[in-house]
């Protein structure tokens, strides 16, 4: 089978490039799966440079997460072959094949096609965490969002607004505004410069923001430390800025806000049935309608440095999805 490989770590992509590997075999309490669509994610570029968190060994087969149709499975698992599901590990999904543990996958939406399910599963588990289970998201709240031209942060419009909550996108690039605008309805689209809290302020009529979702930190996080209301939260994403921002504890104090650090992932390990839960309602969410992720281009996974590329170039809005086999 093709797979996209790290075989060594690069700030430029140096180390990686597609290569032919054995179908993986299943080990037990995994399922095998072909895969049918892979979403990239920023960590991805990330991990090719050694810049993440999580470190893995190199050489690896790069990808978050997929979705494709059961070929392998134990029985009492909850899958079969022939289920369509989507999910994935930290690593492996740029490959036709992947053998993950069964409980990292659930089954695909009703309605849903193996691109949109692949471009779903981690945006839409980051925003919902963020907003719903930490942020304590109600209707009617004013919702900050970051970054509104990446997956993450197009999700996080896109929830917000399935669930009620009226909505301000921000952008670094101005020249995106429009295509933000028309995928995620917000009530407005500010481009993050400097400071925004006065057109903040004026959006919500003096209220600011009841929940701030952040991946982009730095100068923007120092700006929204003054956009919070009052009890409200200032959700960390990530840091896709480069600076890692530092806040004076009287700040939070004085204005009566919580910071909140999102790690979804490991927030569905450590409570799985809290993320199981999540999962579902995502799930409903979908399957109804109300929501739906942003695609920016659909490749092949012999393309595969394009997609990196404008990613790298902050050119993207919305997700790339690559094709293995296409």
């Amino acid at each position: 089978m093709q797979a996209l490989r790290v075989t060594q770590l690069s700030p430029d992509l140096s180390g990686v490039a597609l290569a032919d590997l054995p179908t993986p075999t299943r080990a037990p309490g995994e399922v095998l799966v072909r895969v049918r669509a892979a979403s990239l994610n920023f960590p991805d570029l990330l991990m090719t440079r050694g810049e993440y968190q999580f470190k893995p060994q190199v050489p690896f087969t790069s990808g978050l997460e997929f979705a494709g149709e059961v070929l392998e499975a134990d029985l009492g698992s909850g899958f079969a072959p022939g289920d369509r599901v989507m999910g994935g590990n930290k690593t492996g999904a740029f490959a036709e094949h992947a053998s993950v543990p069964a409980d990292r996958l659930s089954a695909m939406p009703v309605g849903l096609d193996f691109s949109a399910a692949a471009a779903m599963g981690a945006a839409y588990s980051t925003a919902f965490t963020g907003l719903v289970e930490l942020g304590g998201l109600q209707e009617g709240d004013w919702v900050l969002v970051h970054g509104a031209s990446g997956g993450v942060g197009l999700a996080a419009c896109d929830l917000a607004r399935a669930l009620g909550a009226r909505v301000i996108a921000t952008t670094g690039s101005p020249a995106k505004a429009e295509r933000i605008a028309a995928l995620s309805r917000p009530e407005a689209v500010l481009t993050a410069e400097g400071r925004f809290r006065e057109q903040v302020a004026e959006l919500t009529g003096g209220a600011l923001a009841d929940i701030v979702f952040d991946p982009v930190g730095g100068d923007v996080f120092d700006e929204s430390t003054r956009c919070v209301a009052f009890g409200g939260k200032l959700v960390v994403v990530g840091f896709t800025s480069g600076r890692i921002a530092e806040v004076s504890t009287n700040i939070p104090l004085i204005k009566g806000f919580s910071i909140v650090g999102l790690r979804a992932g490991e927030h569905a390990r450590r409570f799985p049935e809290r993320g199981a839960a999540i999962q579902r309602a995502i799930a409903r969410l979908a399957e109804a309608g109300a929501i739906s992720p942003a695609i920016d281009r659909l490749l092949p996974l012999a393309r595969w440095r394009e997609g990196f590329a404008a990613m790298a170039r902050r050119e993207l809005v919305g997700k790339v999805v690559f094709e293995p086999g296409a």
